[in-house]
């Protein structure tokens, strides 16, 4: 299966945690890190905007995973790159997040995940580092379309 991850970090040494993600991620039997963006810079979106920067990349993986266990495999990275849940603000400041865009064009509402990631079509973080790598890319679902168009609709 082929996945589209997005990484995000505004606390600590943002380019050394998303460096630190993708090469834990790289360990993680089952998941082979095909591709990586360059990292850009973003102002935080969501309801807490009184915080730093993002540095953002996209991750082009394969995976044997299903979707479930690659999105465990996503939180378990964070945790070991330092994000806390537990104690995780909603669209707060944090050391890494790891989010799964896409798996294999599979749309999905289940079991706390939702795919493809629900805010991924307005989020220039997510689609401009995408477009990068795949200048062909599609995001599916009832808000999907050429990655393309999307970004240019916000953009």
């Amino acid at each position: 299966m082929n996945a589209v991850l997005s990484l995000g970090a505004n606390t600590g040494h943002r380019a050394a945690n998303l460096h630190a993600a993708l090469e834990a991620l790289s360990a993680v039997e089952g998941i082979t890190v095909d591709a990586v963006s360059t990292f850009v810079e973003s102002a935080p979106v969501g309801t807490v905007r009184d915080q730093p920067d993002f540095l953002n990349a996209v991750a082009l993986v394969s995976t044997t995973l299903d979707p479930h266990a690659l999105l465990r495999a996503c939180h378990a990275v964070e945790a070991e790159v330092g994000l806390d849940r537990s104690t995780k603000v909603p669209d707060g400041p944090r050391p890494i997040d790891v989010d799964v865009v896409t798996c294999d064009g599979l749309v999905l509402i289940e079991d706390g995940l939702v795919l493809p990631h629900p805010r991924a079509h307005e989020r220039t973080f997510v689609l401009g580092p995408w477009l990068e790598l795949d200048p062909d890319a599609e995001l599916p679902g009832p808000h999907g379309g050429r990655v393309e168009t999307l970004l240019q609709a916000i953009s």
